[in-house]
């Protein structure tokens, strides 16, 4: 049996794990050894009676900054030194770094396991960055007071993509950012339903009508409509990557158009189709 996918995270507060990942999907992969979690209270490497992890930075300023020593020595315990072999990716998690997208989580899900650095305060020395090569993650264009609730965010994304996490296997491949679109809009029972305003709200028909090609179609065409009035940055390189299949069907399109109308032209020369 292979080894299970290993989260390891870094943390001044251990006891915010597993939290919600030991609950519903997560958890129970969890329970079964799909994954494993193992955290490392950063504040069993400080070197004082103190247990202190942070100082003030150099060049003055508010907040402090979490020491590269400490961190050092909670990483190379943990993970290993830079270079050790199997050592895997080390993420630190801050505004500062790349976007999480749904790239890179199935990047992090496909290897072996992930160890994640949570900053506190202003964040870490530069220094230890440098050294340990880290690779800094934000999940967007805001700040938390930590980097455990981000962590938590992206061992979720990262644990459903197991294998064997969620019950359908395919779900992962209709949702939002794969192949490039929001995900197009769902419908359950009843099929017309009336809202506390005394609106009746019907389930789009083509949802009803059992043609497998027309549905995906439709939701093909919601996705993409979606995607292109809610997030252009998304829209662009889809629209980019099927530009030249676009122009093919437009192009065929036409050339239907021109024979259907070069038929009629000949049908109403010949007389056919007319009543005496």
């Amino acid at each position: 049996m292979s080894a299970a996918w290993t989260a390891r995270v870094l943390t001044l507060f251990p006891e915010m794990f597993p939290g919600p990942l030991g609950a519903s999907l997560a958890g129970k992969a969890l329970e079964n050894g799909v994954w494993a979690l193992e955290t490392v209270d950063i504040r069993e490497f400080a070197r004082d009676k103190h247990r202190s992890v942070d100082d003030t930075p150099f060049g003055g300023g508010p907040g402090m900054v979490m020491r590269p020593d400490v961190l050092d020595a909670a990483l190379e315990a943990s993970a290993g030194a830079p270079g050790t072999p199997g050592r895997g990716r080390v993420l630190y998690l801050t505004p500062r770094g790349r976007l999480l997208d749904q790239a890179l989580v199935r990047e992090l899900a496909a290897g072996s396991g992930v160890t994640l650095l949570c900053g506190r305060y202003e964040g870490v020395d530069e220094r230890l960055i440098a050294a340990h090569a880290l690779e800094e993650v934000s999940l967007g264009d805001f700040v938390l007071s930590g980097g455990e609730p981000a962590a938590l965010v992206l061992l979720d994304a990262c644990v459903r993509l197991l294998p064997g996490v969620m019950g359908n296997a395919g779900t992962a491949g209709e949702e939002s950012f794969e192949g490039g679109l929001l995900e197009y809009p769902h419908y359950t029972r009843p099929a017309l339903w009336t809202d506390g305003q005394r609106v009746e709200r019907a389930v789009p028909e083509v949802l009803l009508s059992g043609h497998h090609e027309k549905v995906a179609a439709w939701r093909l065409a919601e996705a993409e409509a979606i995607t292109r009035a809610r997030r252009p940055d998304l829209w662009a390189p889809y629209a980019e990557a099927h530009r030249a299949e676009w122009d093919a069907l437009e192009a065929k399109k036409r050339r239907r158009q021109r024979k259907n109308r070069t038929a009629d032209g000949k049908s109403a020369s010949t007389g056919e189709g007319q009543v005496s």
